[in-house]
C-alpha cells in the first residue's frame, strides 16, 4: 500500500470522527452467549441499531459532506442496492442537497421506501439495470455527463474513512483487546477500514475477511495480485454482492487482512438464526456474514480460538420481509442440524411408518415430500432435525442397517419442493388437509392408527413453527370398506382430517 495514501487514510479517519456523529450516534458493542462448551467469547458490533439500520450512513455522510465542502456541489449521484442509498439520502437531506440515486430494477420496495423516508424531497430514485454494476455504470455516466459528484459506496477515501469509525468505537469500548475480528466483504470499504484501524491500535489482532462462496471477489483478487471481476455473483447476501472490489479497498485489504474464509448461504442463515436466539435480532444476510465466518472458523480451528475474544459486526438489518421464510428453511442446514434423505422402500401399507419407527427415534421429522409413482416401489424424502452429532450417528446407523438411502439436502427439486406423483396409480383415494399437534409422536401415532386401513399415496408437510402441524395427504384403499374403517378410526385420534373440496380434488387427481 502506498505510504502516502496510508497516511492520508489515517488522517481522514481522525477527521471523520468530527463529522459522522452529526448524522448518528455510536452503536453498542454487545457480548452474545456462546453455545454450550464453546471455549471462546463472542462480541457483536450492532450496526443494525444505527440511524438507517446499517453501517453505511457513516461513510455516506462523511463522503457527501467532504465533497460538498471541497466542491460546493448542490447535487450528488450514487448507486446502491439499498444501504448506501439510504446513507446518501440521509446525508443529502441533512446537508440541504439533492441526491439522484440509481438502484437496480429488482430492488425491494421496502428499500426504495426507506431511501425516500430518509431523504424525503431531496431524493430522486432512478431504477435501472438488473445488477448493482449496471446501476453504477448508469449513475457514473449521468454524473460525468452533468458534471456532478459521484459518491462511491466503497472505493472513495472519504467513504472508507467514515466506515472506520466503527473500529474507532470498538477500540474505545473498553471490551478489548480482541484476538480475532471477522469482517464481511462486499466492495471492501468497511472491511479495509475496520481492519486498518484495528491493526494500527492492536497489531496482534487477527483480521479474517468473510465472503460468500459465490461472491468472493476480494479473495480472487488477492490470489491474482490485482482486482479481478467475477463473471457472476450470487445475490442471496445482496449487500455484499459485488463482482469487483475497489482499487483502494484492494490495496488496504491486501495489507491488513490476515486471511479469508468463505461461507455458504446456509451458514449465513444459521448465523441469522443464532442472532435471533441470542438477541431477538434478525440481521439481513450480509449483516450476519461476519458471524457466520466466525462460527465456521472456530469450528475448523478449535485450538486456535480457545479462550479467545472474538469480534464480528452485524452490519445491517434491512431485509425484505418475504426473505425470512427462505432463511428459516436454510438455517438448520447451515447449522448442520437439518438434512434431507431420500429412501427407497416398498410401496405397501405401513411402509413409511416402519421406516420412522425403526430408525428415527429421538429425531424431529420436519418435512415429508412424497408422491406415489410406482406400484411396488416408493421413494419418500424426509427432512430430519437433530444435533450434528446425532445426525452423524444416524448416517452410520443407516449404513450399518443397509438402508437404501441418499442425502439429497442440497438437491434443487428438494429445495423447491417438487413432489412427483401419478394419480392414475391411486386406488379409491381420499385427499385430506391434515392437522395434528406439533409434538413428538403425534404424527406417528396417527400413522399407526391408519396403517391397517390405508396407504399413504401423497404427503406434503413442512414444519411451520406453529403448535399445529399442517399437511396435505392422500390416502388410498384396497376397498371402499377400508375407506369407511379409516374414517371411523381417525375419529379417536388428536388429528383432524378435512377432505379437500371437489374442485381441488379434481385438479390434484387430473395432474
Amino acid at each position: 500500500m502506498n505510504p502516502k495514501l496510508e497516511d492520508q487514510l489515517f488522517e481522514e479517519i481522525l477527521r471523520a470522527r468530527t463529522r459522522v456523529y452529526h448524522a448518528g450516534a455510536p452503536t453498542p458493542l454487545q457480548e452474545i452467549p456462546a453455545m454450550p462448551n464453546t471455549p471462546y467469547r463472542i462480541f457483536i458490533k450492532r450496526e443494525d441499531l444505527g440511524p438507517i439500520n446499517a453501517y453505511k450512513w457513516r461513510g455516506a455522510y462523511n463522503a457527501v459532506r467532504v465533497h460538498h465542502e471541497k466542491t460546493g456541489c448542490k447535487t450528488v449521484v450514487a448507486a446502491s442496492a439499498g444501504n448506501h442509498a439510504q446513507g446518501v439520502a440521509l446525508a443529502a437531506r441533512m446537508l440541504g442537497l439533492k441526491a439522484k440515486i440509481y438502484m437496480p430494477i429488482s430492488t425491494p420496495m421496502m428499500k426504495q421506501i426507506s431511501v425516500k423516508r430518509h431523504g424525503g424531497a431531496s431524493v430522486d430514485i432512478i431504477l435501472i439495470g438488473d445488477t448493482y454494476n449496471e446501476s453504477s455504470d448508469a449513475a457514473k455516466d449521468y454524473a460525468k455527463k452533468h458534471k456532478l459528484t459521484y459518491v462511491h459506496p466503497f472505493d472513495d477515501l472519504y467513504t472508507i474513512a467514515g466506515q472506520a469509525t466503527i473500529a474507532d468505537e470498538i477500540m474505545l469500548s473498553g471490551e478489548g483487546p480482541f484476538d480475532y475480528a471477522f469482517v464481511q466483504i462486499g466492495g471492501g470499504g468497511m472491511a479495509g477500514a475496520v481492519a486498518a484501524w484495528l491493526k494500527v491500535h492492536n497489531p496482534r489482532i487477527k483480521i479474517i475477511g468473510v465472503e460468500g462462496v459465490d461472491q468472493a471477489s476480494m479473495k480472487a483478487s488477492i490470489t491474482a495480485g490485482k482486482p479481478v471481476t467475477l463473471k457472476s455473483v450470487d445475490t442471496f447476501c445482496d449487500g455484499t454482492a459485488v463482482a469487483r472490489p475497489g482499487d483502494l479497498t484492494f490495496d488496504i485489504c491486501r495489507k491488513y487482512i490476515d486471511a479469508f474464509i468463505t461461507v455458504t448461504n446456509e451458514e449465513v442463515s444459521a448465523a441469522i438464526a443464532r442472532m435471533w436466539d441470542a438477541k431477538r435480532v434478525i440481521p439481513e444476510p450480509s449483516g450476519a456474514m461476519g458471524l457466520a465466518g466466525l462460527v465456521k472458523f472456530a469450528d475448523e480451528n478449535p485450538k486456535a480460538v480457545k479462550d479467545k475474544k472474538m469480534l464480528a459486526i452485524v452490519c445491517g438489518a434491512n431485509m425484505d420481509f418475504g426473505k425470512i421464510s427462505l432463511i428459516a428453511q436454510r438455517a438448520g442446514i447451515g447449522a448442520q442440524r437439518k438434512r434431507f434423505f431420500r429412501f427407497h422402500i416398498g410401496e405397501k401399507k405401513g411402509g413409511m411408518l416402519e421406516l420412522l419407527e425403526k430408525h428415527f427415534q429421538g429425531l424431529n421429522v420436519s418435512e415429508f415430500q412424497y408422491g406415489k409413482t410406482h406400484e411396488t416401489e416408493a421413494w419418500p424424502i424426509i427432512g430430519l432435525e437433530a444435533e450434528p452429532e446425532r445426525m452423524e450417528k444416524l448416517g452410520s446407523e443407516l449404513k450399518k442397517a443397509k438402508v437404501d438411502v441418499e442425502d439429497v439436502t442440497m438437491d434443487p427439486d428438494v429445495r423447491y419442493r417438487i413432489i412427483n406423483y401419478n394419480p392414475a396409480l391411486f386406488q379409491h383415494p381420499l385427499l385430506m388437509q391434515v392437522e395434528f399437534p406439533e409434538r413428538k409422536g403425534a404424527l406417528r401415532q396417527f400413522m399407526r392408527t391408519i396403517s391397517a386401513h390405508a396407504n399413504v399415496c401423497y404427503f406434503n408437510y413442512a414444519y411451520s413453527g406453529e403448535n399445529i402441524g399442517r399437511a396435505m395427504m392422500g390416502f388410498e384403499f384396497a376397498s371402499r370398506d377400508d375407506q369407511k374403517k379409516f374414517l371411523s378410526a381417525i375419529k379417536d385420534t388428536p388429528v383432524t382430517c378435512t377432505p379437500v373440496d371437489d374442485a381441488v380434488r379434481a385438479r390434484i387427481l387430473s395432474a
